[in-house]
Formats: C-alpha cells, structure tokens, sequence
C-alpha cells in the first residue's frame, strides 16, 4: 500500500519538532480526517529556508509527507518554498494511495500558512501567496483524489 520512501518518512521523520521563534509558523487541518499540520520555518536575511521543522497529529502518511516537504523546502528561497506543490510532494515520495493524497495537500498548505505568517510578521508580499485557511477542505474537493 505505502511505498518504502513513505514508509522511511513515516518511522525515521525528518525535521521533527518545533523552532523557538520562527520566522514563520503555520497550522492547517483537515476536518474530515483529523490530521493536523504545525510548518515552522528559520529564514535568514536574504529570504533562505535555513531551518524547518514540523509537527503533525495524524497518520503515518501525514507524518511522511510533513517530512518529506521539510526536505524539499530546506535550503531553498521563500519564493521557491511557495512553489513546493502537493504533486512535488507525492512525487518525491514514490506516490501515495488515492485516499491518502489529502496528506500532501495539508503539506503544501502547511507551508503556504507559514509562508503568510512571515510574510505578515515582516510587512512584505509574497507574489503569488494566498491567505491561509484553517480547513484545507474549504480550498479542495477531495472525492476522487488522483493516485500520484
């Protein structure tokens, strides 16, 4: 059912735990599942990713793509973060089961709500970053999810 990238993610998570004030911190749910996602993210003077972690109340493929999105926003610029999609995510992982696709979009959410966060903290734009929504159910309909 899983792939091994999944399952690597799920029992060894990278990124874990909290940053004490960061930069930007972002927390997105899902209503109908009950997962929960917390994105914390270190950014430097000129706009770098130096630190992310996570936390996430969920199932193992929550805590797989929470991972797995730390990984592929780390060291990277906040316009490049933004452009880290829940396909990005999948892809990188080797896939995911259709009724677990979910997960990766609270992970591209969780990092969009602390993109906004920083972005609201510092007084800038981010070009092309939309206000965050508590429930990614209000931004997707999540009836017949794409396997990727």
């Amino acid at each position: 059912m899983y792939t091994e990238k999944v399952m690597d993610h799920f029992t060894n998570p990278r990124n874990m735990g909290e940053i004490e004030n960061a930069k930007g911190v972002g927390t997105v749910g899902n209503a109908k599942c009950g997962d929960i996602m917390r994105m914390y993210l270190d950014i430097d003077d000129d706009g770098i990713i130096q630190d992310v972690k996570f936390k996430t109340f969920g199932c193992g493929a929550a805590v797989a793509t929470s991972s797995m999105a730390t990984e592929l926003v780390k060291g990277k610029t906040v316009q490049e973060a933004l452009e880290v999609t829940n396909k990005a995510v999948c892809e990188a992982l080797d896939g995911l089961p259709p009724v677990k696709v979910h997960c990766s979009l609270l992970a591209e959410e969780a990092i969009h709500a602390a993109l906004w966060d920083y972005a609201q903290k510092k007084g800038i734009t981010i070009e092309g970053l939309k206000p965050p929504v508590a429930d990614i159910d209000e931004l997707h309909d999540h009836g017949d999810e794409e396997e990727y």
